[in-house]
């Protein structure tokens, strides 16, 4: 599924190189980024990372008419620390517009959640209004990674960097990562994990932010990843899935 999303990817890239001017005028034009590490660092409790997200491969169309002014402003209200919206369209029925959307509807930083590729999506993102991009380990060579986060600093974002395995946890430290996430959920399986962030955890201690991705739905999950030394939780399903997403997110702030 990976390779088939990474596919996708690539020809999307295409026509955006062919917008390159554009995107880097547009990029030039927008307000500062909102900070999005601190906004994960400096709280005293784990911070909740609240995504929109219309669809995933693994579990199709999770919500059929989502609105993402109502959403998001739902999750700003229990207290979460930062949103990430979907905006791959092939796989997830993301829209970069939902980050617009987003933006306007809170004061919150905003992680652009697609799939990283290439120098021109950072900007892209700079554009769209996001405050960090994804970059994930399986996805990229240590040298992309390298060339990438060079141009998210200077585009004045953030990475949070995903890994999923030990290897890709102690390449994600050795490359200087700043924000590391650990994904729970196989990218070629599926199978979500909490143990898999408890594994990698003491690789990650010199990382100033550290993310548990997928798998967290409980207060009981939530406590599991502050006890393994976690500052934030990045939550989907459970949130877009919840008939009280304020009151879920407040539960989930331990």
């Amino acid at each position: 599924m990976l390779d088939r999303i990474l596919e996708a990817t690539r020809d999307r890239v295409v026509d955006l190189r062919a917008r390159r001017g554009a995107v880097m005028a547009r990029a030039e034009t927008v307000s500062e980024p909102r900070p999005f590490l601190s906004a994960l660092a400096d709280r005293p409790h784990l911070a909740v990372i609240a995504e929109i997200k219309r669809r995933s491969p693994s579990r199709g169309q999770l919500v059929p008419a989502l609105d993402v002014s109502s959403l998001a402003t739902q999750y700003a209200a229990g207290g979460a620390a930062a949103l990430s919206v979907l905006t791959e369209p092939a796989f997830f029925d993301g829209d970069p517009a939902d980050i617009m959307t987003a933006a306007e509807a809170t004061h919150l930083p905003i992680l652009r959640k697609d799939f990283v590729l290439e120098s021109i999506q950072v900007w892209e993102a700079r554009a769209m209004g996001a405050s960090a991009v994804l970059l994930i380990m399986a996805a990229l060579t240590p040298n992309d990674v390298v060339g990438l986060l060079d141009d998210i600093h200077r585009a004045g974002l953030e990475a949070l960097v995903e890994v999923h395995s030990a290897d890709e946890a102690r390449q994600a430290v050795d490359l200087g990562a700043r924000i590391v996430g650990v994904n729970n959920r196989d990218l070629a399986t599926f199978e979500v994990d909490l143990g898999v962030a408890e594994e990698l955890a003491p690789l990650l201690e010199s990382v100033p932010v550290r993310v548990a991705e997928s798998g967290v739905r409980t207060t009981a999950d939530a406590i599991r990843m502050r006890e393994a030394d976690y500052n934030a939780v990045l939550v989907g399903e459970a949130l877009v899935r919840s008939a009280n997403p304020t009151a879920l997110i407040e539960e989930l702030s331990v």
